[in-house]
């Protein structure tokens, strides 16, 4: 059994979330603030809010900067932290995925739970990222090993899986693209232009939008999300008929645009830690999108468009191979198995590379048949029952806070950890401190040699060719999940 914690913001954690649940081996349980969704494949444990009151009762909610949101005195923070701890102590999970909260990662890991991050691009140097960043057993990267985050520090870097971007669109076959340039009358059909927006917020107005629109007289528009637009819950169809996509720089837009392999101008909105301007400078630095610094004015449109239709989306599969979560999925399998970060790393990150080589070769290959993703759904059976509620972090006030010299960990035994929770959780629950539990935690606390450390930690350690050779057809394999 491994855990989820799920963001609220936005719909692009929930739809990572349930791309990765698909193709994981292991159980998996949610814990968010949102409802279930109706194609989750296990329990999920519904989390009281933690924003809602006075804010000006909130306190100091960053701790004095070691936190991003941590209210004092709110009982729906206390509610939801007692939710996931009463939750750990019942099922012991292997492992707590976080997807994303510095604060939930930092209590799973005091629980003795070891944790994977879902890492984001931008500057994450604050001392809450380092805290998260440090402490997590593994680091997920949805993006290619090609283009990585530069700064990093080498910890984070020796215990990074780059999967590769992925959506719920993976692996669903393109629809036909008209390439015909006559209607059906006859007459020349105009070149098609989709304008994808999320849920997250946009800095961009319906009047900038109008004025593009009569700047490009020869181009059909359609409009998905954002100002004034309606939205669809599968825009696959859209996206697959658009000449050129323009949407903006989130993960999951990226990504969705890249699985329909269709050329695209990127306009990156304003986010906390600068993370959607990170996405642009690395589209850039691949040549893969026309990414612009901002709306453009009006009369810069045409121009735009047509060099995305001229870039193409030809170089989209060394961005999105394809099956990203599959390598997720398999990533965290491997952490609970017990083969170590330098080990996971070092398998997915040759599938990366093996993949882009061939994805380059050949775009339909990355793009293999398979069943699009269920729309989110209310709650369903398996939800714990919790209020619940809707919060926007605080994050980017915190973002050029100073960094904190966070304890720094290496990778460590997955399996090791968890039995070492499993045997202190069962002798607690007994009310007993026996010799039985304290043989079992110091057993445990002690695999730091021969036989936990052969298992384990050298195999955290091989991130060379030998353990990158031997494993990257299993770390690339959609079917394993």
């Amino acid at each position: 059994m491994i855990g989820y914690y799920v963001h609220h913001q936005g719909s692009g954690h929930l739809n990572r979330a349930r791309t990765i649940a698909r193709h994981c081996p292991l159980p998996v349980t949610g814990l968010s603030t949102l409802p279930r969704p109706g194609d989750w494949p296990g329990p999920w444990v519904r989390l009281p809010a933690d924003d809602d009151g006075d804010p000006t009762a909130f306190g100091d909610v960053t701790a004095g900067g070691r936190f991003h949101w941590a209210p004092i005195l709110h009982a729906g923070l206390r509610g939801r932290m007692a939710l996931i701890a009463q939750w750990i102590a019942d099922t012991s999970p292997r492992l707590l995925v976080c997807d994303v909260s510095v604060e939930v990662a930092a209590l799973a890991r005091l629980l003795g739970t070891p944790t994977a991050v879902v890492a984001m691009r931008g500057e994450r140097t604050d001392a809450p990222h380092r805290l998260a960043y440090d402490l997590a057993d593994l680091l997920l990267a949805p993006w290619p090993a090609t283009l990585p985050e530069p700064g990093w520090p080498r910890n984070w870097r020796d215990k990074t899986v780059h999967t590769g971007a992925f959506s719920r669109f993976d692996g669903r076959p393109p629809l036909p693209h008209e390439e015909e340039t006559a209607d059906a009358t006859g007459g020349e059909r105009p070149p098609k232009v989709l304008l994808m927006l999320g849920t997250g917020g946009t800095d961009i107005s319906p009047g900038d939008v109008k004025a593009a629109r009569e700047a490009t007289p020869g181009w059909q528009w359609t409009r998905l999300g954002g100002p004034d637009a309606g939205w669809s819950a599968d825009p696959w169809p859209a996206l697959c008929a658009a000449d050129v996509v323009i949407t903006h720089a989130g993960q999951n837009a990226v990504a969705e645009c890249a699985a329909a392999r269709r050329p695209a101008v990127v306009v990156p909105q304003e986010r906390p830690f600068g993370e959607q301007t990170a996405t642009g400078r690395a589209l850039t630095r691949g040549r893969l999108a026309v990414v612009t610094p901002g709306w453009p004015e009006a009369e810069a449109w045409p121009g735009l468009l047509e060099q995305a239709r001229a870039l193409g989306g030809d170089g989209w599969p060394r961005w999105a191979p394809g099956d990203g979560a599959a390598r997720a999925a398999r990533a965290l399998a491997d952490a609970v198995s017990g083969a170590g970060a330098g080990a996971v790393k070092g398998s997915a990150d040759a599938a990366t590379r093996a993949g882009a080589g061939a994805a380059n070769g050949s775009a339909d290959s990355a793009t293999r048949a398979g069943a699009g993703a269920k729309a989110p759904s209310g709650a369903g059976p398996g939800d714990a029952q919790a209020p619940s509620g809707a919060k926007s972090r605080a994050d980017a006030g915190v973002a050029k806070a100073s960094a904190g010299a966070a304890s720094q960990l290496s990778a460590r035994p997955a399996k090791g950890l968890a039995d070492a929770t499993t045997q202190a959780g069962a002798g607690a629950a007994k009310g007993s401190a026996g010799a039985g539990a304290a043989n079992g935690s110091a057993d445990a606390a002690s695999r730091a040699g021969a036989g936990a450390a052969k298992a384990s930690a050298d195999s955290a350690t091989r991130a060379g060719a030998g353990a990158a050779n031997g494993s990257a057809d299993s770390a690339s394999r959609a079917g394993a999940r």
